[in-house]
């Protein structure tokens, strides 16, 4: 059974038909999807949506749907991933964060990510977690570092062609035992 989490703003929940439209919106924006080889159209993000709504319903946790507890709006995406076997790099879940504009700058990506270690560590008990991004996305780099993960290295994204200039990236990671030491825990 899926689980929701909370935040003194926000609510981490499973997707509901509500979100549709303004995450099809988000997917579409230049801005939010400046550190992705490209964005989505409405069919690829209703798509990629129905596969986070499946994923928490399987698992019960997975890249958990935004919103603010104050409004009830939806703002964006927060949670935990699993990438194929086939992606090296990435040997336990990736924690990630993506919001709609209006919504940057306000600690929103670092309050809900920090709810989603505390529950992959205390509850999932997950031996470690990893994020990366495109080495020139600072912005979520900076994020990685106030909830705690630590940079571990470099590397050249497997899905994303050697002349990109998005394919260079970096990867952090926290470990359960390093998690229960960070003062905000």
């Amino acid at each position: 059974m899926p689980i929701n989490l909370a935040t003194p703003r926000l609510i981490l929940r499973q997707w509901q038909d509500s979100d549709t439209v303004p995450f099809i919106h988000m997917c579409a924006d230049d801005d939010v999807m400046r550190y992705f080889p490209s964005k989505l159209d409405a069919s690829e993000a209703t798509a990629f949506m129905q596969r986070l709504h499946d994923a928490i319903e399987i698992r019960g946790w997975g890249l958990y749907a935004v919103e603010l507890k104050a409004t009830g709006e939806f703002i964006g995406f927060i949670g935990l991933h699993v990438h194929p076997p086939e992606f090296e790099i990435a040997d336990a879940p990736e924690i990630g964060w993506r919001l709609l504009p209006q919504y940057w700058h306000q600690g929103y990506a670092t309050e809900g990510a920090k709810a989603v270690l505390k529950h992959a560590f205390r509850n999932l008990r997950l031996d470690k977690v990893i994020s990366f991004t495109a080495h020139s996305n600072t912005p979520s780099e900076r994020v990685m570092q106030r909830i705690g993960m630590q940079r571990v290295s470099e590397f050249n994204h497997p899905l994303v062609p050697a002349d990109h200039p998005l394919n260079r990236h970096v990867l952090y990671e926290v470990q359960r035992s390093d998690y229960l030491h960070i003062p905000f825990c």
